[in-house]
């Protein structure tokens, strides 16, 4: 999967991501669900678990950086 079709889809947090923290996403994609290291886009937030993002940067093959979705 390429770097452009992965950015714009959602996914859920799965472990807490954060300054100093490497979290981990699961974003649907090739037809089931994966999970990806995860790292906020803003380099500062902490996102907590069950949080919906977005993904806005795929570094292959396992890393990605997000945003939250919806404003809370």
């Amino acid at each position: 999967m390429d770097d452009a079709s992965m950015v714009g889809l959602m996914g859920r947090v799965t472990g807490t991501i954060g300054p100093g923290l490497v979290g981990e996403v699961i974003v649907r994609v090739r037809g089931g669900a994966e999970h990806f290291l995860a790292h906020a886009a803003d380099g500062t937030g902490r996102i907590e678990c069950g949080t919906v993002v977005m993904v806005v940067e795929h570094l292959p093959p396992r890393t990605v950086y997000v945003a939250r979705a919806y404003d809370s």
